[in-house]
């Protein structure tokens, strides 16, 4: 028997290059990180990273992203069904725009945004009455958080809904369901794998995020300065050994906060296959 040729080189070799290029693109830089911490002793660590200011900046970071993305997960879902569900005049250019903070820069983002939600801006001239304030501000960083966000969210859930038949929602209706009730036992189980995994890619980009953040969060310490900003500035300083202490707290919350979202995945697939 002729033994099949595979066009792409075998397991063995493809799982070498992948690791290798793993090994280079991540695991050595990360753990370059880790190393350069050595360098302090574990007094002069824990001092740098659990400065106040530093912890201010912990708080406002993870905080904020967490609230982006949930307010993603919301709206996104939103999103995509009206793009996948709905005809509409301009429904292409508003599926353009999803993809819109993907392809502009960072700094152009934080510029835009902070000339909209000013006080004199068009957004921020409304809102200035109400009393509330958006620009240098923690909340003109969820409003960039959010922005930079949107598109994990929409794009990792539109397919499933596209998969997703209208006839099972039909079906239902017609067995005496009402909207919530479709929802919510329909469609919700259906796209939660892919909602939890937009929500995780947006939480992800947020805590990473720079560009967009300085220019309207007005980085005052204490009040609207991310934890990103905190270790450009200790690199300004040339305080290498700071700078990386802190980068590899966020990396470590990073990571446990992602395979907490990973676990809740898996524990969510496992249930809803087992149901079936």
């Amino acid at each position: 028997m002729n033994k099949r040729r595979n066009i792409l080189p075998g397991f063995g070799l493809s799982l070498g290059y992948t690791l290798l290029y793993l090994s280079l693109i991540v695991l050595i830089p990360l753990s370059a990180a880790f190393i350069k911490t050595t360098e302090l002793s574990w007094q002069e660590f824990w001092t740098v990273v659990t400065a106040p200011r530093v912890v201010a900046s912990y708080k406002l970071t993870f905080g904020a992203s967490l609230i982006g993305a949930l307010l993603n997960a919301v709206f996104g879902l939103l999103t995509a069904w009206i793009l996948v569900r709905y005809t509409f005049p301009g429904k292409k250019i508003v599926d353009a725009l999803v993809d819109l903070p993907f392809a502009l820069p960072t700094a152009v983002a934080g510029i835009a945004l902070t000339a909209v939600y000013a006080t004199n801006g068009w957004i921020g001239s409304l809102l200035e009455p109400l009393g509330i304030k958006v620009a240098f501000t923690p909340l003109g960083v969820i409003v960039a958080l959010t922005f930079i966000g949107l598109p994990f969210v929409v794009r990792t859930v539109q397919p499933v809904l596209e998969d997703l038949e209208s006839e099972t929602e039909e079906a239902a209706a017609s067995l005496g369901a009402n909207r919530w009730q479709t929802f919510y036992k329909i469609i919700l189980p259906a796209v939660w794998p892919a909602l939890l995994t937009g929500f995780a890619l947006a939480f992800a980009r947020a805590i990473g995020e720079y560009g967009s953040v300085i220019f309207i969060a007005g980085n005052m310490p204490m009040v609207s300065e991310i934890t990103p900003l905190i270790i450009i500035t200790k690199l300004e300083q040339y305080d290498y050994a700071g700078a990386t202490a802190v980068a590899v707290v966020m990396l470590v919350i990073s990571f446990a906060l992602l395979l907490l979202i990973n676990a809740l995945q898996w524990w969510t697939n496992h249930r809803l296959t087992a149901s079936k």
